[in-house]
């Protein structure tokens, strides 16, 4: 099975997630993923290579930011996860600084 690697953002949101259902949600996705890393959006521009994957839930959408890299094996990173709001210009922020 393809290997899931968590940088900080995304494994502190997702540690601090208290909402069951959310919790299962960003999971399935994550499984999701795992199985065909194309479900989510490819982005362009200074997110060139990242995609995204739109969860909605309890009418608000929540983000998944991931990349796929290769060793000699597929790896998804995921980058960071997060309600919509802002989301965007803090990955852009986040990965200026990687």
């Amino acid at each position: 099975m393809t290997e899931v690697r968590f940088l900080p953002p995304a494994a502190k949101f997702l540690k601090k997630l208290k909402d069951k259902k959310l919790k299962t949600l960003y999971q399935e996705a994550i499984d999701k993923i795992r199985e065909d890393h194309t479900v989510g959006e490819a982005k362009a521009g200074d997110l060139s290579g990242i995609y995204s994957y739109d969860i909605y839930y309890n009418k608000t959408n929540y983000e998944l930011a991931y990349r796929v890299a290769y060793a000699d094996h597929k790896i998804i990173i995921v980058i960071m996860a997060g309600t919509r709001e802002n989301f965007y210009d803090e990955l852009k922020k986040y990965m200026k600084d990687l």
